[in-house]
């Protein structure tokens, strides 16, 4: 496989299967398993750069798959930093085409994705919406692209937020706070226009693998055994919920 996206869970798989397998838990199944974590390492040492058919990267080495909403292909690096701590729990390195990658070395590629991400990129943006100063100001999002209420309480029809907003040429009014967009495109470049959907235009599957990229790299350095056996101890009587009206 050479993409982990909206509809394509293949990796995921392959990354699980690759932990059970290092816990373990595999049983009889170990043979199978090790098919799995093969292709597991496989799909990161492409993304790496050190496998047999290594993914396309920009210019400035971020991950390309497609001009139509790249980013949720560069989140990807989730996996290398779960990975990379199941390797580094197991005291190994990964197999790859071209030699082995160390656990700091998945970290590391992750990291600089992120880093391009949020505005290390020769546009110097920053392709999540609000953060930093220089961000995309016309973001392919309706509700983003319609003054608030609060400012201008006068009735906007569907047709009207179309014909009187969205077609504006002028920054959205409604800042859209955390949204991850498409991105630039195979050379890295970006043209901030709301008609230009496939880089402007937001998804929740560009956010949620990133939420576990970002919490993974603020722990640093620091050593996190992943194959450790977990249990949860939640019982009902523990849990307490608050109601409010």
């Amino acid at each position: 496989m050479s993409e982990f996206s909206w509809d394509v869970k293949y990796a995921g798989v392959q990354t699980l299967a690759a932990k059970f397998l290092m816990q373990g838990k595999a049983g009889g199944n170990a043979s199978v398993f090790e098919k799995y974590q093969e292709k597991a390492e496989s799909f990161m040492s492409n993304c790496l750069g050190k496998g047999s058919q290594n993914v396309q990267k920009t210019p400035s080495s971020l991950i390309f798959h497609q001009r139509w909403k790249n980013m949720q292909f560069v989140n990807r690096a989730f996996f290398l930093t779960a990975v990379s701590d199941y390797f580094a729990s197991a005291g190994r390195n990964m197999n790859c085409a071209s030699g082995n990658a160390s656990p700091m070395e998945l970290i590391s590629f992750s990291k600089k994705q992120v880093d391009y991400l949020l505005g290390d990129n020769p546009r110097a943006t920053s392709y999540m919406v609000g953060y930093r100063h220089n961000y995309p100001q016309q973001v392919h999002h309706k509700a983003s692209s319609i003054v608030s209420i609060k400012v201008n309480p006068s009735f906007v029809t569907c047709c009207g937020g179309y014909a009187t907003w969205f077609s504006r040429k002028a920054s959205n009014p409604n800042l859209l706070v955390g949204a991850v967009l498409g991105g630039p495109d195979a050379y890295d470049n970006f043209a901030d226009r709301r008609d230009n959907y496939q880089q402007t235009e937001p998804a929740t599957y560009n956010n949620a693998p990133l939420f576990g990229l970002l919490a993974r790299l603020s722990g640093g350095h620091g050593e996190y055994n992943q194959l450790l056996p977990s249990k949860c101890d939640i019982t009902r009587s523990s849990l307490k919920f608050t109601y409010s009206h």
